[in-house]
């Protein structure tokens, strides 16, 4: 018995790999934005069978955007590059859109820059606070999401004449959303900053 005392087990923490399936999906994300782009420039927004090809590719892409963050969460696949690649491949899929919806006429350039200007600040202010904690997305970031989303696709598909005037509705409403939310998340951000001094 010499006296001395064991050190207590220094507990092992899993290192997760960077190439895993949350994180492919989101490549695969970022990979779809030049196609999907590609796709909406050959339709010329006129031509039926492009614009489905279009719209079918972001959707795709944007249901990746649900899938790898589940998947992160669900096995513990969370890394440092997905955090900051998730948010860049959905910034990416939606600027492209709405700037080519915009480009074509479909949608006014005003909701366009509304939209990008709130997704890049929010984002710019995420990274601001990112070392006094993490501002997660709350249940009115997803609704805008959801609703970005479902605008965008009704915008993209070639819908028969009689249901064309749904569209700007639809972009309202996400387009209230995010400013809503956008202002909610400012407000958390600055408590953030405040407590932790």
């Amino acid at each position: 018995m010499t006296g001395a005392t064991e050190s207590p087990p220094v507990p092992v923490v899993a290192r997760v790999p960077v190439v895993n399936a949350a994180n492919a999906l989101t490549a695969l994300r970022l990979v779809l934005v030049p196609v999907f782009a590609a796709s909406v420039v050959v339709s010329g927004m006129t031509h039926a069978g492009w614009q489905v090809i279009a719209c079918v590719i972001f959707a795709v892409a944007s249901v990746t955007d649900l899938v790898d963050g589940w998947i992160a969460r669900r096995f513990a696949l969370v890394t440092a590059v997905g955090k900051v690649a998730d948010p860049i491949a959905d910034k990416a899929l939606t600027g492209a859109a709405l700037l080519l919806l915009s480009w074509y006429d479909r949608l006014p350039w005003w909701v366009t820059a509304v939209i990008l200007a709130r997704e890049l600040g929010i984002t710019a202010l995420r990274f601001w606070v990112i070392r006094r904690g993490v501002i997660a997305a709350s249940r009115g970031g997803k609704i805008k999401t959801a609703l970005q989303v479902l605008a965008i696709t009704w915008y993209l598909w070639p819908m028969p004449a009689a249901l064309t005037p749904v569209g700007p509705w639809i972009m309202g409403a996400a387009v209230a959303v995010t400013l809503v939310t956008g202002l909610d998340y400012i407000a958390q951000a600055t408590r953030l900053r405040r407590a932790k001094g």
